[in-house]
């Protein structure tokens, strides 16, 4: 397997989320991996201090050179982005790429919990909508698919119907598979929702919830996710392998002093 994969997300320097927990996965899963930092970040947030170094100049010129330089890619994946000018930018590197064949994932990274994220604008919905539009896959949490399908969060949670209206409006934006995490289904409990467009399939798969939280987890779970279906696994078979995976790093990890860094995903390869 050689694929090449390039990873459009922020890289921390003390902690692994985003860049530097997807790379040693996809690495160890035998894929050629590529990254565009959108930030440099001192640390994970949860420490409560931090500092982000945005990159847009850096992105818009590197771009331009590996234009020149005819590289190229199988897919792409797209994360954390910082600005209105950052998912512009990469919007239009994706749909050009995808008008190649390139398969672009997306995880529109802007909010939780019912609330965007601080800097997370009205104006970035919609325009994150626009990158959307391109992708053959994306794994938004619950809190992103309201914003990005422009219906109410319920804080109590949905239901199938509700589900399926999401799935709808997010499909008509112009994605083609859905993968919709940390969805609460009343009548079964916290789930992944998702739409395979391959099969014009919903499906939900409920999961018992670890009362514990580490930074990293949600990049860890897209990582997985995109090498499984790039290796020519289903959309089903891949959530659920991630799914596993996620929840088996989770629990070895439980007990670690500072969660806060996130998962040493180094010393945990062999789980995947």
């Amino acid at each position: 397997m050689h694929n090449k994969i390039l990873l459009i997300n922020d890289m921390a320097g003390y902690g692994k989320v985003a860049l530097s927990a997807m790379i040693p996965v996809l690495s160890h899963m035998k894929y050629q991996v590529f990254n565009l930092p959108t930030a440099l970040v001192s640390n994970t947030l949860d420490y409560g201090k931090f500092d982000i170094h945005e990159t847009t100049d850096y992105m818009r010129n590197s771009i331009g050179i590996w234009e020149e330089l005819g590289f190229g890619f199988d897919a792409v994946s797209t994360g954390f982005i910082v600005s209105k000018e950052q998912v512009e930018l990469i919007s239009d590197f994706c749909k050009k790429q995808s008008e190649k064949g390139v398969k672009i994932f997306s995880d529109p990274i802007m909010g939780d919990d019912g609330k965007l994220y601080n800097g997370i604008t009205d104006k970035t919905v919609e325009l994150m909508r626009n990158l959307i539009s391109v992708a053959d896959y994306i794994v938004p949490n619950y809190t992103e698919a309201v914003y990005l399908a422009g219906v109410e969060y319920k804080d109590e949670g949905i239901d199938e119907k509700e589900a399926s209206v999401i799935i709808e409006k997010l499909t008509g934006l112009g994605v083609k598979s859905i993968v919709m995490t940390s969805t609460r289904i009343k009548s079964q409990g916290t789930c992944v929702v998702g739409y395979d467009h391959l099969n014009n399939k919903e499906f939900i798969i409920p999961f018992e919830e670890v009362p514990v939280r580490f930074p990293g987890t949600g990049d860890i779970f897209s990582a997985i996710f995109l090498g499984k279906i790039m290796d020519g696994c289903g959309i089903y078979e891949s959530t659920q392998y991630a799914m596993d995976s996620v929840k088996t790093l989770i629990v070895k990890n439980k007990d670690n002093v500072d969660k806060y860094k996130g998962i040493p995903i180094e010393n945990c390869l062999d789980l995947l």
